[in-house]
């Protein structure tokens, strides 16, 4: 989780090197093993070094093959042998990933993503043709902000390292505030919470030239028509080899950590990467970590995850949960949120990446299996019914009654439940919200707009296309992120790649992705019979309501706003949340908590920045005197 920084001066003006150098030391914290700058007259580039591969051992960045090539790249690029053969180049086995990169820009320029595979943030300069070529990965793993501010575009993978800039205003982006009060998250993926710094949507690239940007979608989720093979097995042995390939090339150590709980999902990626790392080294060292709950609620993650552990031979350790409080330790954890958070409990979630952290660099990951490996059957059934293809639809619809014992979904509930709920989103409008911003915003009209957008219909995996689109999955993986978490540890998900999910998209979804079928035929005999048939199911009560009964929730209840959130909310019209008992109306009343959190560390932040200038004036005064 390397750190990056550019900056353009658009009036041409000389990049300042002192603001570069303080933009990149800010970033010192996700990069502790190696820190440089280079800039040439209007344009710099800063980078801090996290290394976590052989090859990372002699890389340094920003790095160029010719001095008039730049790149800075937070990036490990996969499928490092095949992209190797494309660029025909000798002695290329052992150079780094950010080498791989600007070899291929070198070679097919912009088209250079059509053949790059991985996780991806960089910035590349090209003196000769005086532009410069931005870029985040397929699915956003790794974050990419930017900002066009005064006389100058300013560009990071950290959003706080971009607010370090003076022309970088405060101002918040009141429809992205809107957003997280409605949803608990901004749903613009090219947009932040302040006006004036944007996301980089993933997918897509940033080009500057001439005085002008652009950013252009360079990817979509592959919809061509399934794959139909002759023989079951074929099935299974192709998603083997992908996700042996998934795995692998997210190993590339001999100390790695699994995020692991007793679920099917994070057990099958310890399962292959154990396996993996068998092959690779003689001496290796894999761990698990998995968060448990023993008396807040009932949950048996510490029973199937240990069970899991013990039968694959790895050590695991485990993080109770029942003791933390909502938004304990908050002004600690959340230091480093640059945008409103709703999770009460992230000093759990940062207690867990620091365990992971304390062990290796590298941490595997189960997400995000529920979405690639399940999807309901109606559009499938649907797709075949349309086409005629009577035997196949006989045949799907007979495995699903037998295996699944119930009778195949046609959508006639989901067709009676909108006809009777025609506007099911109105109970969950949060009431609170400031009547005068509320209009201005048409924050009703924003709801209605996001609840209603229908599923895409053009696919047979319509759930899985609406995920993945989706702000929730894309912030997920941000929130992995060392710009987030200030950890030097790298969150890799095997499942979150470009040529396994292309591929289980590309499959029939009966039976094969059918409450994960594939993935049980794939594991069975490897992990124990308990987790291959353990069902799929919530947690049998939500923390956040247990943890929040009686004292726990009389000082959340009380809370004293910030000044700013008198714009947002009215105050008087919070509803308790002490004794609640419904989790939606408990999440939704406790944004504007969240959202005060956020704002009043905000104005800490302020005002320590204006006070350190004030002393940087009174030093500059003195030394004058």
């Amino acid at each position: 989780m390397s750190g990056i920084v550019g900056i353009i001066n658009l009036d041409d003006k000389p990049v300042s090197r002192e603001l570069l150098q303080q933009m990149t030391d800010f970033m010192a914290y996700r990069g502790p093993d190696g820190l440089g700058i280079w800039s040439k007259d209007y344009i710099g580039l800063g980078h801090t070094l996290l290394r976590t591969t052989q090859e990372s051992l002699k890389e340094q960045q920003p790095f160029s093959l010719d001095k008039e090539v730049w790149i800075t790249a937070d990036a490990r690029i996969d499928g490092r042998k095949e992209l190797i053969g494309k660029l025909a180049t000798a002695n290329l086995k052992d150079v780094t990933d950010v080498e791989l990169i600007l070899r291929a820009y070198d070679r097919w320029g912009e088209q250079c993503l059509e053949h790059l595979l991985g996780d991806f943030a960089f910035a590349i300069w090209d003196g000769r043709n005086r532009r410069l070529f931005c870029a985040r990965d397929h699915f956003g793993v790794k974050p990419f902000y930017y900002a066009q501010a005064g006389d100058s575009l300013i560009l990071s993978n950290t959003l706080n390292c971009v607010r370090l800039h003076p022309a970088v205003s405060d101002e918040l982006d009141d429809q992205a505030i809107g957003d997280f009060l409605l949803f608990g998250l901004n749903q613009d993926l090219a947009t932040t919470s302040f006006a004036d710094i944007k996301r980089l949507p993933a997918a897509h690239y940033l080009t500057w030239s001439g005085g002008e940007a652009q950013v252009i979608r360079y990817w979509t989720l592959p919809t061509r028509e399934i794959i139909y093979y002759k023989r079951p097995g074929e099935y299974i042995e192709r998603f083997e080899e992908l996700l042996r390939e998934a795995v692998e090339d997210r190993l590339r150590a001999d100390r790695v950590c699994v995020s692991m709980s007793g679920g099917l999902d994070s057990t099958a990626i310890a399962a292959v990467a154990k396996a993996s790392l068998a092959k690779q080294f003689r001496d290796f060292d894999l761990h698990a970590c998995a968060i448990v709950y023993d008396r807040l609620i009932p949950d048996e993650e510490r029973s199937y995850a240990g069970e899991a552990a013990s039968s694959l031979g790895i050590p695991i350790q485990y993080l109770a949960a029942d003791d933390y409080i909502p938004y304990e330790r908050w002004d600690e954890v959340a230091a480093n949120q640059p945008e409103p958070y709703q999770y009460p409990f992230l000093a759990l979630s940062a207690d867990l990446l620091k365990r992971l952290a304390a062990h290796s660099r590298v941490a595997l990951t189960g997400w995000d299996g529920d979405t690639i490996l399940s999807e309901p059957p109606k559009a499938y059934f649907a797709s075949l019914l349309r086409q005629r293809r009577f035997g196949r639809l006989l045949t799907g619809m007979g495995w699903y009654a037998l295996s699944q014992r119930q009778l195949p979904p046609v959508g006639f509930r989901t067709w009676l439940k909108r006809r009777l709920n025609k506007n099911p989103v109105v109970s969950s409008y949060p009431t609170w919200l400031n009547p005068s911003f509320a209009k201005r915003m048409n924050l009703a009209g924003r709801w209605r707009q996001i609840n209603d957008e229908p599923l895409p219909e053009d696919t047979v995996r319509p759930y899985a296309f609406k995920v993945f689109s989706s702000p929730y999955w894309a912030n997920l993986f941000e929130r992995y992120d060392a710009g987030l978490t200030a950890e030097p540890l790298e969150a890799r998900h095997p499942f979150a790649d470009v040529r396994l999910i292309s591929y289980l998209l590309a499959i029939p979804p009966v039976p094969w992705c059918v409450k994960k079928e594939l993935l049980k035929q794939t594991m069975s005999g490897i992990l124990p019979e308990s987790i291959l048939h353990r069902p799929k199911s919530p947690l049998a009560a939500d923390p956040v309501v247990e943890a929040l009964r009686g004292r726990n929730a009389q000082w959340l209840t009380l809370f004293d706003p910030s000044p700013e959130m008198a714009k947002y909310v009215d105050r008087d019209a919070i509803s308790s949340v002490d004794g609640e008992n419904d989790s939606d109306k408990l999440w939704v009343n406790i944004r504007p908590f969240s959202l005060n959190c956020w704002l009043r560390l905000l104005a800490t932040a302020r005002v320590g920045k204006e006070l350190e200038e004030e002393n940087d004036h009174r030093s500059e005064y003195s030394q004058i005197v």
